[in-house]
């Protein structure tokens, strides 16, 4: 299987629940995992999934090197706050390209490698609470993710039955990028306060997420997006997944 930018955050968290459950993990990224990562168990492939020659290079080397690819995240993505009134072109340009164009040219390959599949594939888009509500500090990122969730539901069509399409939206997940990103631990109390089921999420609770849509237990669940928010927080312009 693949997640993509499964070296830290949220795609590690999947990257790790998967691996604990029997798979074997190719994880990527725009540059190598750092020592203390703790990624050995992995298999780290080095791709810029924005450029769509190495995305179609890191499925179809899955392929050679272990025969086949049952199940893909595309987690990878992100973006810092702007002011989306003033942002350049190129910036824009920049964040829905890595957060919708790219996991959809990598959900194209792996589509076609699994139609050839006897047992087909699942593919999992990860979007973002971003998507499903206003997100003034990061309109393009949230107009990506909620892309990513209609274009889930709309590629289920196409790619049924052999290949099963699905989405999970997290909400505010509990991670060492937003900590860096929001100042640290008064920004996730006011967040963590906010939410019915009393703390913000972690990594942990996407990933049973993903195990779930990709196991036996949804095979009849495509083109649905399932969300991870602890019944919903008030925090916005929360751009990072």
């Amino acid at each position: 299987m693949l997640v993509t930018g499964g070296t830290r955050g949220v795609g590690k968290g999947i990257a790790d629940a998967f691996f604990a459950a029997g798979a074997q993990v190719v994880v990527c990224g725009r540059t190598a995992p750092t020592p203390d990562a703790k990624v050995d168990h992995l298999t780290f492939t080095q791709a810029d999934i924005r450029d769509p020659e190495q995305s179609a290079a890191l499925v179809h080397g899955i392929v050679a090197e272990h025969g086949y690819l049952d199940i893909v995240v595309n987690n990878a993505g992100g973006s810092p706050p702007a002011d989306s009134a003033t942002a350049s072109p190129r910036f824009l340009e920049a964040i829905v390209r890595l957060n919708l164009v790219a996991p959809l040219e990598i959900c194209e390959v792996a589509n076609a490698v699994m139609q050839t599949q006897g047992e087909g594939g699942v593919i999992i888009n990860i979007s973002s609470l971003n998507g499903l509500r206003p997100s003034p500090g990061t309109a393009a990122y949230g107009a990506a993710k909620a892309g990513i969730i209609e274009a889930t539901a709309a590629l289920s069509a196409l790619y049924a039955p052999k290949v099963r399409i699905n989405c999970v939206t997290p909400g505010a997940i509990d991670s060492p990028e937003l900590h860096n990103l929001y100042g640290g631990d008064s920004y996730f109390e006011a967040v963590a306060a906010s939410v019915p089921m009393g703390r913000m999420g972690r990594p942990s609770d996407v990933a049973s997420a993903c195990l779930f849509l990709a196991s036996d237990a949804a095979a009849f669940i495509t083109g649905s997006n399932l969300v991870v928010h602890g019944g919903g927080d008030k925090a916005t312009d929360i751009g990072v997944s």
